[in-house]
């Protein structure tokens, strides 16, 4: 797309924001950037909010790029700003304050919102989500104060809380109602490890119940579970899930389906709008069948591939997924995403200091985790990419090179 007159708006200064229009510019787009975000704090990384909640808020409010890099690049920002309406036949982005933006191309990058448990009590003081900055002020206040804090939910956000929360002295526990926190995607066998991992360090788990009711009269002191059981708490994380915040785009009619659905090229159902990050129900050659990816590695990878789309220049996203996790100072890692009928594979001799597992379909590898296995996961990456074909044998041996392995020329 040529010219300078040319005007891109992105709503969310997310990392999927923020990643496509820093490659609009790498790309030689020479028109108008704008990103319109709704928060008032230069566009920051989510991460840290989980994994560095007790560390003080220069812990965990890390700008995604400093204030100067968006005047080098020239992208405007409108922070503290929401976009009310999005006008695809006039191509108009009207905001809060009643201005209306004309733009040749929109951006959504709208993320996700937390999902909230519908009990008695979901509305005193001291139940909160973690999602954005604000969430984390209140949170690191609360916890400042002392525990008993009880989390809701052993996802990975759940358990990261609980991790540094336990961390600074406070009595934790973790309320889940699957048998063990992350069966889903790590499946029973490193579940379990990392499970070990926070019972060998002093949160108490309550699996296999769910939450009823939040006591207290203004501010929370309790939670009720199915068993009847009241658990102490000054303070509830529910991390329970989320759901793709797709209002402006449902409004502007295009098409969802859990999701804002998007080519490989972050196109929708509306030529005039692309979207990107968590809020996609996106394909990708690593997936059984479309989804969504929430996680930071395939926001940014998927948002700059959207800028270079808005530029001129057709990219694919078809990236591994990715995700890490920080827990009592170790690293969770893995690869791309199993599902049920795939062989799961554990690496023999590991410990509980550390642990390596791999997932096989037909024959090859499709997926791989671990935790404080950093460049044998490198190694693992390499081998799922390239499509080698590879013995469940050779993955369980500690002997076996998988950075050798990763050397085989590729077959795919």
């Amino acid at each position: 797309m040529d010219g300078t007159k040319h005007h891109h708006v992105i709503v969310g200064g997310s990392a999927a924001g923020i990643a496509a229009a820093l490659a609009m510019r790498q790309h030689g787009f020479a028109g108008r950037v704008t990103v319109v975000e709704s928060g008032g704090e230069l566009p920051y990384e989510r991460p840290p909010l989980s994994k560095s909640i007790t560390g003080g808020e220069t812990g965990f409010l890390r700008p995604i790029a400093p204030r100067e890099a968006y005047d080098e690049h020239g992208i405007g920002l409108r922070l503290g700003t929401r976009v009310q309406a999005l006008e695809p036949q006039h191509r108009t982005v009207t905001l809060d304050n009643g201005q209306v933006l004309h733009a040749d191309r929109v951006l959504l990058a709208t993320g996700v919102v937390p999902l909230t448990l519908p009990v008695p009590g979901s509305g005193l003081s001291g139940v909160v989500t973690l999602r954005d900055v604000r969430d984390a002020r209140i949170l690191a206040a609360r916890l400042s104060g002392g525990g008993p804090l009880v989390v809701v939910g052993g996802g990975f956000i759940g358990l990261e809380v609980a991790a540094v929360a336990r961390e600074a002295g406070l009595d934790v526990t973790v309320v889940e109602m699957n048998a063990q926190p992350l069966e889903g995607p790590l499946g029973p066998t490193l579940a379990s490890r990392v499970t070990d991992l926070h019972e060998r360090a002093g949160v108490t788990l309550r699996t296999g119940m769910s939450v009823v009711a939040f006591t207290g009269t203004d501010t929370v002191t309790g939670v009720q579970l199915s068993t009847g059981e009241v658990l102490p708490a000054t303070t509830v994380v529910v991390g329970i899930g989320v759901r793709p915040d797709t209002t402006l785009a449902e409004r502007a009619g295009v098409h969802c389906d859990r999701g804002i659905v998007v080519d490989q090229h972050c196109r929708t159902s509306v030529p005039w709008i692309l979207a990107a990050g968590d809020v996609t129900n996106q394909p990708n050659p690593y997936l059984s069948g479309r989804g969504r990816i929430e996680h930071w590695d395939n926001a940014q990878k998927q948002g700059a591939v959207a800028g270079a789309v808005m530029a001129g220049v057709q990219e694919s996203h078809t990236s591994l997924p990715y995700f890490y996790s920080e827990q009592f100072g170790r690293t969770v890692q893995m690869y791309g995403r199993p599902v049920a009928e795939d062989e799961f594979v554990l690496r023999h001799g590991e410990t509980d200091d550390g642990f390596l597992g791999f997932w096989t379909r037909g024959g090859v590898l499709v997926a791989a985790a671990g935790m404080g296995r950093p460049r044998e996961l490198r190694a693992a990456r390499t081998l799922i990419e390239r499509g080698n074909p590879v013995t469940g044998e050779a993955l369980a041996s500690p002997a076996t090179d998988l950075r050798a392995l990763a050397r085989v020329p590729a077959t795919r």
